[in-house]
């Protein structure tokens, strides 16, 4: 089986999330509009179809991948999957109380939730446990921050389209702007990392 180079994954991640965003905004407005059941559910299930590659292109990666790299994926789904599990028990018990109001756009904050937990527990179980680094390719130059502005980007045109359309309150606003906050500050830092490594690394080489 061929592997995917990081590059390469994080060259369709972005394209794939492209595809999803125009999805959202282009399709999804259509949905709600569309006159037969048979109608709404195709035009509903459109943005789910990048979503799906997704999970495809990660088991393809996970399973052409060598042992070691198998384990630290397999602990970070581990860990995602007990992460979005224990929210859902939890806000499905306080719902079922009474004591918080959740309605079923809930759910599609789920696989959003499970991918950063998976992607924050995996780069902890690389860079902490095992001494690597997410950003070792070196032949991405910049590629992680990029990728993390691409994202922010991405959910910034999301985002002010929904407000525009008036599709967005208060709550789901300050959660989208946390988020792109959070990948702006991700690529910040990942290009600090770099940046402080190629100098400590030009110290060390040099006279």
């Amino acid at each position: 089986m061929k592997r995917l180079s990081e590059r390469q994954y994080r060259r369709q991640i972005g394209v794939t999330m492209t595809l999803y965003v125009t999805a959202m905004l282009v399709v999804w407005p259509l949905a709600k509009a569309a006159p037969g059941l048979w109608e709404k559910v195709a035009l509903t299930l459109v943005p789910a179809l990048p979503m799906l590659y997704v999970i495809g292109l990660l088991a393809y990666k996970i399973a052409s991948s060598d042992e070691l790299e198998q384990r630290t994926h397999l602990v970070a789904l581990g860990v995602a999957t007990a992460v979005t599990g224990s929210l859902s028990l939890v806000g499905g018990l306080l719902a079922t109380s009474g004591a918080i109001r959740l309605d079923g756009t809930v759910l599609i904050w789920v696989f959003p939730l499970i991918m950063f937990s998976y992607g924050a527990t995996h780069w902890w179980v690389v860079t902490r446990r095992y001494g690597g680094s997410m950003d070792c390719d070196e032949t991405s130059s910049w590629s992680l921050p990029l990728y993390f502005l691409l994202v922010a980007a991405l959910l910034g045109v999301a985002t002010l389209f929904a407000w525009w359309r008036g599709h967005m309150d208060g709550f789901s606003l300050g959660v989208m702007l946390g988020t792109q906050a959070s990948f702006v500050g991700f690529a910040a830092w990942t290009a600090w990392r770099r940046w402080r490594r190629r100098r400590v690394a030009g110290d060390v080489v040099g006279p």
